[in-house]
C-alpha cells in the first residue's frame, strides 16, 4: 500500500494492484455487499470500508496477503475458524497463495451487521 496515495473510492483503491489481486478484491467486495446489502462503501484509513450503524469491516491488499479488519469482537467470535490464519486483536491475514475463505468472511460480516444493529438499537432506546 502506498502511503502517498489518497483514494476516494474502492475502485480507485483496487486499480493499483495486479490483475489477480484486483479479482480477489472485487470478489471480497461483492461478498461483503451480499452479506451487508444496506452497508455503505467508503474509504477510511485509506482502506476500503463498509459502514452500517458505524464501521462494519475494512479490508486491504498487501504484497502477500489480504488484511481483513472485522473488529476484535468478530476475531474473538470466530477464533476457532481462524486458527490457520495470522490474527491480531482486530485483524486477520488471508495469504494470497491460498484460497480466500469467502464463506467465513460472509459469516463474519453477518455477525458484524447483527452486532452493529444491536448497538444502534441500544443507543436509540436510551434516548
Amino acid at each position: 500500500m502506498e502511503g502517498t496515495n489518497t483514494f476516494h473510492s474502492i475502485d480507485e483503491y483496487n486499480i493499483q494492484f495486479p490483475e489477480e489481486v484486483q479479482e480477489i478484491l472485487k470478489t471480497l467486495r461483492k461478498v461483503i455487499k451480499d452479506a451487508a446489502s444496506d452497508a455503505e462503501e467508503k474509504i477510511s484509513y485509506q482502506m476500503p470500508t463498509f459502514v452500517l450503524y458505524g464501521n462494519l469491516v475494512h479490508f486491504a491488499a498487501y504484497k502477500k496477503h489480504i488484511g481483513f479488519y472485522p473488529t476484535p469482537s468478530a476475531i474473538s467470535a470466530f477464533k476457532s475458524a481462524l486458527t490457520e490464519y495470522k490474527c491480531s486483536k482486530g485483524a486477520v491475514q488471508f495469504p494470497l497463495n491460498k484460497p480466500i475463505p469467502y464463506e467465513l468472511i460472509t459469516e463474519m460480516v453477518i455477525f458484524r451487521v447483527e452486532e452493529n444493529k444491536k448497538k444502534a438499537e441500544g443507543t436509540l432506546k436510551k434516548k
